[in-house]
């Protein structure tokens, strides 16, 4: 219990020139990379978020882990993610790296069988909903469950139509 509480102003220096170079380097790295390293728009993307921060945290808490090793780890994870990026301009790598979007809702029926798949309840739907101000089920054009796990909600008036544009990818049903 008394470690808890104990520390050396070497320790306390290591850490601050640590934290200090893998900081600058991720600040680096995204600038090289792009925006898109921090991105949610695929698990692809999410797994690099979770992955840069277990580098930083492991390369400035760990006394196993130094500095160059922390920097060559995020060095090779932004470059993985800027291959993936690129490769998924192929439909085949695409499809292996990305989710699908997933319809959860066609104008105001509910689509039970996906709401299952998207392991989305009704509370959550209904919840949804309302975050999309949404009144009456029939200005429901489309709720869509997102590669993201986002949730988005497209309703209008009955007059308007929904363009097909916007559904695209969107897989209608789960079978």
């Amino acid at each position: 219990m008394e470690k808890l509480f104990e520390t050396s102003w070497e320790s306390v220096a290591v850490i601050f020139v640590t934290a200090l170079g893998i900081y600058l380097s991720v600040i680096l790295l995204t600038r090289i990379s792009g925006k898109r390293s921090f991105s949610k728009m695929s698990s692809f993307d999410f797994a690099m978020t979770v992955a840069v921060g277990s580098i930083i945290a492991t390369t400035i808490l760990s006394s196993s882990v130094n500095l160059i090793d922390g920097i060559f780890g995020l060095v090779v994870v932004y470059l993985l993610q800027i291959t993936i990026a690129i490769g998924r301009r192929n439909k085949i790598i695409e499809s292996l790296v990305d989710n699908t979007p997933l319809l959860l809702m066609d104008g105001p029926k509910i689509l039970d069988q996906n709401l299952r798949k998207a392991r989305v309840s009704e509370s959550d739907l209904r919840s949804k909903l309302r975050e999309a101000n949404v009144i009456q089920l029939s200005q429901v054009k489309a709720v869509v469950f997102e590669t993201t796990g986002d949730i988005s909600v497209l309703h209008a008036t009955e007059e308007q139509d929904l363009d097909i544009w916007l559904m695209k990818d969107v897989k209608r049903s789960s079978i």
